[in-house]
């Protein structure tokens, strides 16, 4: 359900839960008792895993004030009865997202691009970065700019600042466009869930500062990136979406750099669309994602 059709009294129930008989019909029978219409509706069993995920667009009665009044106290049991995690939003609600970044911009116009134009169902709260040089993009989108240098000596009281940034800015998410510093374990804990980073999909062959150069040298025939959740694990969390585009002998290494800019943005804009419209399960190390 793209963002600009969801309404005032619609709403999105997320669940998992162990895998068990009756699930579906405990869900819609009791929101059919509530009065709702279920108009999206997805589910997936991880045989792996014995664990059952569930995602639910239903509208409800139009004098509805709150996704707590439409499901009731009864809900609670039922929820209890079949362990159940779940979380529920309504569908004008945006949420607070903070971007990060260093010196690479591309990601960063393409998120706030989307965002302007009402692509994006969010709020950008502020943009913070260890270099000033992209703080004209901010200022141009009267944006709060929030510049944090890290050096290894001053890593932990930066990490405090940023920790105290998202606080301030109630951040629902945050948003690694192309943000050039590795998160300390105990953030990445922290933030679990609720933090994605994007790379080219080089790593972990092609390291360091000139990864396009090597893949060139090497004759690579692919060149993609990867959205994921940030672990403690670099560039390891969960994989939220993945894309490649096919390349040849013709290609310099500045080409394959501009496809490379192109892929990241595209693939880190779906990611992040597809959190914020609660389509993202995590399921040990990978998502179930409904698309």
């Amino acid at each position: 359900m793209s963002y600009s059709t969801q309404k005032a009294n619609s709403y999105t129930l997320c669940i998992t839960c162990p895998a068990a008989t009756g699930l579906v019909a405990a869900v819609t029978t009791h929101l059919a008792s509530k009065g709702c219409y279920i108009s999206e509706l997805q589910q997936y069993d991880d045989e792996e895993t014995q664990r059952f995920f569930m995602r639910c667009v239903f509208i409800a009665p139009a004098e509805a004030v709150s996704a707590e009044a439409i499901l009731g106290a009864d809900w609670a049991a039922t929820a209890t009865l079949h362990s159940m995690e779940w979380r529920v939003r309504r569908g004008d609600e945006k949420q607070r997202v903070l971007l990060m970044v260093s010196k690479f911009d591309h990601c960063l116009r393409d998120l706030l691009y989307r965002w302007e134009s009402g692509e994006m169902p969010m709020d950008v709260v502020g943009i913070v970065s260890n270099h000033e040089a992209l703080k004209p993009i901010a200022d141009r989108y009267h944006l709060p700019f929030i510049l944090i240098p890290v050096t290894a000596q001053t890593k932990p009281e930066a990490e405090d600042k940023l920790r105290r940034v998202i606080a301030e800015c109630r951040a629902d998410l945050v948003v690694l466009a192309r943000y050039m510093q590795i998160l300390s374990d105990e953030l990445s804990r922290d933030l679990a869930g609720h933090c994605i980073n994007i790379h080219h999909s080089f790593l972990p062959s092609f390291k360091g500062g000139s990864p396009y150069a090597q893949a060139h040298t090497r004759g690579v025939k692919l060149i993609g990136a990867t959205a994921h959740y940030v672990t403690g694990d670099l560039d390891e969390g969960p994989i939220i979406d993945q894309d490649v585009r096919r390349i040849d002998h013709r290609y310099s290494v500045a080409e394959m750099q501009a496809l490379g800019r192109d892929i990241e943005a595209v693939v880190l804009a779906r990611a992040v669309r597809m959190h914020l419209e609660d389509r993202v399960f995590i399921d040990g190390n990978k998502t179930i994602v409904f698309a």
